[in-house]
């Protein structure tokens, strides 16, 4: 894998830094409250196991739209998280033109489709809208002797090879490519990967040393950094994050240096983004991005954007769908060279 090609989107793509409001505004026309609205109870599924990011994300949501009753139906929310979320991806796509069926998406709206050669793509669903970019962290256990990553690196380098132990959700998905591209740093050793279900099961098994090391996302540790029980050693993006406000008693988001400072020049970022069953029409579309803007505009939404070092990129319309064309093929070239693409 060519290092210089792990590279977060939001890094290409031209004029994506959107605020809420300046993203949706367009999008949004005032009628669309007077357009379609839903007629019984809304799914949204996460195709992803409990206490990951996605996972959290959704709840949380739920918990806004319910909390300042933004919406005339109760959400439900379900996850399908088998075969790295391809059972929540094939329910939607076995559903089209259901506009009471929601999904949130994450990496392995790309990864599993290719991993496994399943004929599933996102153009068998609707995009909605971009919510964030999910921000992937280094991280060990805070009793380990490593400081910084390139100490971690080091470790790797001049230990046995396979010794080292990198817990990640799921096989051939972004956990494991970012893996991957650390390999090729590592003077030829390889780590062993060890799947889990989902982030939260990740971190747990960091805190107890099953494995060496994670890259989970920011919400998915940041309870067990704030205890003590985990160190970030830097953050895989191409500048430090803009939360200033202390999570611990010494560090905030922003103290984390980034992987290329330490000399582990690798940058990666996660959609965090919602998609509707194939068919839907515009008004249908139009409904979701207004119930997301709502969403988004709550103080609730922005304190958990601090909570999960969130990179507030929003996105809707055509170049929401551009950036996903770019991501897709993005992850099809990491996959090829990383050899995980299904024979």
């Amino acid at each position: 894998m060519e290092l210089h090609r792990l590279r977060t989107l939001g890094s290409t793509l031209p004029g994506i830094a959107l605020g809420v409001a300046a993203a949706l505004a367009a999008f949004t026309s005032p009628s669309a409250a007077q357009g379609w609205q839903p007629t019984r109870p809304v799914t949204f599924v996460i195709p992803a196991g409990t206490g990951g990011g996605a996972d959290q994300m959704a709840r949380f949501i739920q918990g806004i739209v319910t909390k300042h009753n933004l919406m005339n139906q109760p959400m439900v929310v379900v996850n399908k998280a088998g075969g790295a979320g391809l059972e929540g991806f094939l329910d939607m796509k076995g559903t089209p033109r259901d506009p009471h069926k929601l999904v949130i998406t994450l990496s392995n709206l790309f990864t599993t489709p290719l991993a496994t050669g399943t004929p599933f793509s996102w153009k068998d669903l609707t995009p909605v809208a971009m919510l964030a970019l999910d921000q992937f962290v280094f991280w060990v256990n805070a009793e380990s002797p490593y400081k910084s990553a390139q100490d971690y690196i080091n470790a790797i380098k001049s230990g046995a090879d396979h010794q080292y132990k990198m817990g990640g959700t799921g096989a051939k998905q972004e956990d494991q490519i970012i893996t991957a591209a650390i390999e090729r740093l590592t003077g030829g050793k390889k780590m062993t990967y060890v799947p889990f279900a989902g982030g939260g099961a990740v971190a747990v098994q960091l805190v107890g040393k099953h494995v060496d090391s994670t890259v989970n996302n920011p919400i998915e540790a940041v309870a067990q950094w704030k205890a003590g029980a985990l160190r970030p050693l830097c953050i895989f993006d191409s500048k430090r994050s803009t939360y200033t406000a202390k999570v611990t008693e010494t560090m905030a988001w922003s103290d984390i240096p980034t992987c290329k400072e330490s000399g582990v020049d690798i940058e990666y970022q996660m959609l965090r983004g919602i998609f509707m069953a194939g068919g839907a029409t515009p008004d249908q579309v139009a409904y979701y991005v207004g119930l997301f803007t709502r969403v988004m505009e709550t103080p609730d939404w922005r304190q958990f954007m601090e909570q999960g070092a969130f990179n507030q990129t929003v996105m809707t319309g055509p170049q929401y769908r551009q950036w996903i064309e770019s991501a897709d093929k993005l992850h099809y070239d990491l996959m090829k060279e990383a050899n995980f693409l299904a024979n």
